[in-house]
């Protein structure tokens, strides 16, 4: 079956290397890629133009959630701290003015040099500001592998923006924390063709006062993607300590999807049904960096959210009852988890899709992550010891007909599959393909 994609603006000359790539292919993959060129159109302006906007960040107001009544709320002491970022889109416009002074001057020039850095895929820019000498390292070593691996792809950045939030700030005299949610846009161009990536991340910020000017003293990326941990012997496998302060006591009951297997009528539904491909493409770009409120928003939600988007698909649930066998969601009850640990834990799901099975929601491994369709599902063992902890879901392909990929927790949205753009990424990295079989 062809993939169904994204199809984008574009020229339709190729690269020689790509089509001596394409003349060896199998005739149904070149009836595949023949289709498959799912890129975005472009919204921003031609390649190598960036305005002037595209170049600098913005910071927005952070918000908090008031537990009485579980309405959102701005931090009005925090607020009143950082209306100048509010208004300000133009570090050096605004710093020649006077209008950002303080430790927030030294937050705004941050977020600035690091869009310059994901734009240039290099991090000399930033880490001769900032003085955290083992992040530099880690900085420096994630831009070299993206700048390599896009340049083995054929694929250039033609523009990027950075855009941050202040989630939470502690200040005092002479020193600053600062949690920032740092979402970013790379739009890419490969063989005249463009597409746009996004991803969210959030890094925590220390900042000393030294000779009347802030520093940068420390950088911690928090690695969202390396977090999913727990214990088949209970339910509470979930991990709060650092997330605990970005969402705090915000659980509140969820309204599920209807699951059909309950109902009796429903018991012996008909086999065969077929995999929606597209509406599992579509459901995970509508969520991809908000939660569904008909589901639970877990801390860790990459694998939640990619079984959500499976069953938008059309993917029957297979309930058991029993948290450690089937593939099912019920929701909240009474505060008690009602959910199979392979609709929200990585390794769980990989486990799940691997076995066999003569009916329901089923995949075959494939060998590599061009067998891929839409809607196909791979798991990431970032340290290779067979445990896996993190999960997305295809939504489309770039110009040679590799997956572009979705995720949550942190949030992403057609990122290149391979992931070695993160900093849960390793040499020991190990990925599983996931097929989902057509008829279900």
């Amino acid at each position: 079956m062809p993939r169904i994609g994204n199809q984008g603006q574009g020229t339709t000359g190729q690269k020689k290397t790509q089509a001596a790539s394409k003349q060896a292919a199998s005739p149904r993959k070149l009836e595949q890629k023949a289709t498959t060129h799912a890129v975005l159109k472009p919204q921003l302006p031609p390649s190598g133009v960036q305005t002037e906007r595209q170049a600098q960040p913005s910071i927005h107001a952070p918000q908090i959630r008031d537990r009485a009544n579980h309405e959102i709320k701005p931090v009005k002491q925090q607020a009143s701290k950082l209306n100048s970022l509010l208004r300000s889109s133009d570090y050096d416009q605004h710093i020649q003015q006077g209008k950002v002074q303080g430790w927030k001057a030294a937050i705004h020039r941050y977020v600035s040099l690091y869009n310059q850095a994901e734009a240039n895929q290099h991090a000399a820019v930033l880490t001769d500001y900032v003085t955290d000498s083992d992040h530099c390292e880690r900085l420096r070593c994630r831009l070299e592998r993206l700048r390599e691996r896009d340049l083995l792809r054929g694929a250039l950045p033609a523009g990027s923006e950075t855009k941050a939030e202040l989630i939470r700030v502690n200040d005092s005299p002479n020193e600053v924390s600062v949690l920032v949610r740092l979402h970013i846009k790379r739009r890419m161009e490969q063989s005249g063709r463009f597409y746009m990536e996004e991803r969210s991340e959030l890094e925590r910020l220390w900042l000393g006062l030294s000779g009347g000017a802030w520093d940068i003293l420390r950088v911690e990326p928090i690695i969202s993607e390396r977090r999913p941990r727990f214990g088949t012997a209970t339910d509470n496998w979930m991990t709060v300590d650092d997330y605990s302060e970005l969402f705090g006591d915000l659980s509140s009951p969820s309204t599920p999807y209807l699951n059909y297997d309950l109902l009796q009528q429903f018991k012996h539904r008909p086999s065969g049904i077929r995999y929606r491909r597209d509406l599992a493409a579509a459901y995970a770009d509508r969520w991809w960096n908000e939660g569904n409120p008909a589901y639970e928003l877990f801390e860790v939600n990459c694998t939640h959210y990619v079984s959500q988007c499976i069953f938008a698909g059309n993917a029957p649930m297979n309930y058991t009852g029993k948290r450690e066998t089937g593939w099912w969601y019920k929701g909240r009850n009474k505060g008690s988890e009602w959910w199979s640990y392979s609709w929200a834990v990585s390794n769980a799901l990989t486990n799940y899709l691997t076995g066999a099975k003569s009916s329901g929601m089923r995949a075959e491994i494939v060998q590599s992550a061009d067998e891929l369709q839409l809607g196909d599902v791979i798991t990431y063992d970032w340290n290779g010891d067979h445990r896996f902890q993190h999960s997305t879901i295809v939504t489309a392909f770039d110009s040679f007909g590799m997956p572009l990929v979705n995720a949550n927790t942190v949030s992403s949205r057609h990122r290149y599959w391979d992931y070695r753009d993160s900093y849960a990424w390793t040499e020991q990295t190990k990925y599983r393909f996931f097929h989902i079989a057509d008829l279900l």
